[in-house]
């Protein structure tokens, strides 16, 4: 810790004084003083900047704390050491500000929504979800649609502001499922935007701004564990031009250089819609390509896929992942999982609450179970589990 950012550190204390001293990585004394926090406001500000999860890639592999992941594992013979296997969990942090929508979401226990359960229900299932070999989490801090899929988009769910500028609730709460992420050792790819919402943002300098803000609100929070994807599918329905294909880079490349210039290079890249090769502007930009499996019927379309991105241009040996598929047969020799890891993709489970289904059933539609509490569920994490051959994490481990 320098200085500079011992001082910045101190800035946030309140008023209330007990003894400390901060000293630099080889002990010597930078600053004594009474410093103004109870031991737990120590204790949050300390978890803040000793962060446990630090993600980053080599070559065409994700790894985790300078090891590979899944190191060394195969599963019937297709290796997936370096595979980073998540789930869609935009909802994490929902919320809508829109009051002739908002009863929409109440709970069938309560008759009410509440955006602070919905969070606190999140995290308090995301150790049983590592447990089973989960090593990844997509959020969106403009979520995604409550319904599953929309052609409208009324609500108003958005950490983002008009002016680009980020509310410090919806960001509070992406704070907590962040810090436990890091806590039990998993990964977010967390997305900026998010089309039927993107045109609440004002224009582009709003978009940019709120770009900044995001990337500057991870780093001061020393965020080790995340992955940037700028908006989900860049290819639908976006009011603004530069979140559409042909600009989208620029705020791959915006992002890239930002964190760099602050010490801190994040790992950045952006969503085409499902069954959609990525065009080159973004492949050649992107720290890690992302690929979604919607509509994708026939498994085997799943490996072409994969060769047709390897033949972009641009395209220079980047991890490929789906991080949004609706498909599952999970219990059949050939499906869109088995297939994505067969080609070296890594590959994300995306479900939601289909015609006819309950609170247990899905976890993009609100209210959310996020328990592993339907068929569909435990029928994708007992395969996850047997791909991946994670055992429960040791309580010395967390």
């Amino acid at each position: 810790m320098t200085l500079q950012s011992s001082l910045s550190f101190l800035a946030t204390w309140p008023a209330i004084l007990i003894g400390a001293s901060l000293r630099n990585k080889s002990g010597a004394l930078l600053l004594s003083l009474l410093p103004c926090v109870s031991p737990i406001q120590v204790c949050a500000q300390q978890s803040a900047v000793e962060r446990k999860t630090i993600v980053s890639v080599e070559g065409s592999k994700f790894v985790i704390n300078g090891r590979p992941t899944y190191e060394e594992r195969s599963w019937n013979g297709i290796p997936i050491e370096g595979l980073l296997l998540n789930s869609r969990m935009v909802q994490a942090t929902f919320d809508d500000r829109n009051p002739d929508t908002a009863n929409r979401w109440a709970y069938p226990d309560s008759k009410i929504w509440d955006a602070d359960r919905n969070t606190r229900e999140f995290i308090s299932q995301m150790r049983t979800w590592r447990d089973h070999g989960l090593l990844a989490i997509t959020l969106n801090l403009q979520g995604g649609s409550p319904e599953g899929y929309s052609k409208s988009q009324p609500w108003h769910n958005s950490a983002i502001l008009a002016d680009g500028s980020l509310d410090p609730r919806w960001m509070k709460r992406t704070e907590a499922v962040l810090d436990e992420a890091d806590r039990v050792g998993m990964i977010v790819i967390l997305g900026l935007f998010y089309f039927g919402q993107d045109e609440r943002i004002r224009d582009e300098p709003a978009i940019l701004r709120a770009v900044d803000a995001t990337c500057d609100w991870l780093l001061d929070r020393h965020y080790t564990h995340v992955l940037i994807e700028i908006n989900n599918e860049c290819n639908v329905r976006y009011d603004h031009p530069i979140l559409q294909p042909d600009r989208v880079h620029e705020l791959v490349v915006r992002m890239q250089s930002r964190s760099e210039s602050k010490g801190n290079r994040l790992l950045v890249s952006t969503s085409y819609g499902g069954g959609t090769i990525p065009k080159p502007n973004v492949v050649a930009a992107s720290d890690f390509v992302l690929l979604h499996g919607n509509g994708v019927s026939d498994p085997l379309r799943i490996g072409e896929m994969v060769r047709q991105t390897k033949e972009v241009a641009g395209y220079r040996g980047q991890p490929l992942l789906f991080n949004e598929d609706d498909h599952f047969d999970f219990d059949k020799p050939s499906n869109n999982f088995v297939e994505a890891l067969r080609h070296g993709a890594s590959w994300g489970y995306f479900d939601f609450r289909m015609k006819g289904e309950s609170f247990d059933d899905g976890y993009q539609s609100v209210p959310v179970n996020w328990s592993i509490s339907s068929p569909r569920k435990q029928s994708f994490f007992r395969t996850l589990r047997e791909i991946t051959g994670v055992r429960p994490m040791q309580d010395s481990q967390r």
